[in-house]
């Protein structure tokens, strides 16, 4: 009954994968090296499921080595998808394909030790190993991405951030439980084995539904930010002198803000911002991040917050709907706006246009 349902489980996660596949490939988007890293990486999963349901490529020396081997390159496709996905100036070059000489280096091994023991006891060990190296890196990466954004965006848009934040976890769930089923093929407890199977089929099909559902309901997921942009950590060895400069930069920065209004603009970076304040990039981002004590991203977002209590207020505004108002003021998106407005004034716009009224 278990390999029954293993069976059926792996066929419906791989066409799942395969279909979802073909759409990264085709779907027209600027963001096409993201969209194809993905769906390799998702091709290269589907291909190892296959283990699931047909044991037609482990009968043959050629098709098992690659299959075996081909595990070693989900994790830096998986890598180099979210480079491509937080950065849209990430392109692929030839260094890229360092990536691949663990998957290179085996397909030799086995070609040449036809499977031993000790040859698939290196690749075990070397395929933990490589997991956690990838995974710590994926981290650290969105952590960079995730400050970059901050410091230089005011969109309030955490989508994919918390895209590829999700599916890394999910990575490490499931790596877990694969982890175990490792260990107890080992032990006096391998009889499990097959039971555990069933759940690590069940978790690959929740993930599998998990993208599809993604694909469908937010397929403008990749758009990424300026890997040429630094976190301002890297200049803090340059602080602003509390001088005159300082001041008459923010003297300047508060009165562009409350006349000319740049913060209605949803795609307002620091460097737009810089430029119509005509003070440098690095210079705006230390005032705003040391003087101010904010992030760009909290900074632009109070203003708008601001914007939005007094639209919210104004009785000649009464038509305006909270959604209109939230777009009047520079926001993109409902649940960003709703999660802001709540932090600032502990109600949400509703209630609080309601309570002015009373």
């Amino acid at each position: 009954m278990y390999l029954e349902i293993i069976k059926n489980i792996g066929m419906i996660v791989t066409f799942l994968m395969v279909l979802l596949s073909v759409f990264l490939f085709t779907v027209r988007t600027k963001n096409k090296i993201s969209n194809v890293l993905f769906a390799c990486y998702l091709l290269v999963i589907a291909f190892d499921l296959t283990g699931f349901f047909t044991d037609v490529f482990m009968q043959y020396p050629l098709t098992k080595n690659l299959k075996l081997t081909s595990s070693l390159l989900q994790l830096p496709l998986f890598f180099l998808y979210v480079l491509s996905a937080c950065f849209n100036n990430f392109k692929l070059k030839t260094k890229h394909l360092l990536h691949g000489i663990p998957f290179a280096v085996f397909i030799i091994i086995f070609g040449l030790t036809a499977f031993s023991d000790r040859s698939l006891l290196l690749y075990n060990i070397l395929g933990e190993l490589q997991f956690f190296v990838y995974i710590i890196a994926t981290f650290i990466i969105l952590k960079r991405y995730k400050t970059i954004y901050l410091e230089n965006y005011a969109n309030s848009n955490y989508a994919t951030y918390n895209w590829l934040f999700q599916i890394t976890l999910l990575s490490c769930f499931a790596h877990s439980f694969v982890t175990v089923r490792s260990f107890l093929s080992n032990s006096e407890y391998r009889e499990h084995v097959i039971f555990l199977n069933v759940i690590i089929s069940l978790i690959v099909l929740g993930v599998a539904i998990f993208f599809v559902l993604k694909a469908l309901y937010q397929p403008d997921l990749f758009t990424g930010v300026n890997s040429n942009i630094h976190p301002i950590k890297a200049f803090k060895e340059e602080p602003l002198k509390k001088d005159e400069i300082e001041n008459e930069h923010l003297h300047l920065l508060t009165a562009v803000m409350e006349k000319e209004k740049p913060y209605l603009d949803e795609e307002l970076t620091l460097q737009k911002l810089a430029k119509q304040l005509e003070i440098p990039e690095r210079e705006l981002s230390i005032l705003i991040n040391q003087s101010l004590g904010k992030h760009f991203f909290d900074f632009v977002n109070e203003y708008r917050i601001k914007h939005a209590k007094k639209l919210l207020k104004d009785s000649t505004k009464k038509e305006l709907t909270v959604q209109q108002i939230l777009y009047e003021v520079g926001f993109n998106s409902k649940s960003s706006f709703y999660t802001a407005f709540k932090k600032s004034t502990q109600q949400t716009p509703s209630a609080y246009r309601k309570n002015g009224e009373i």
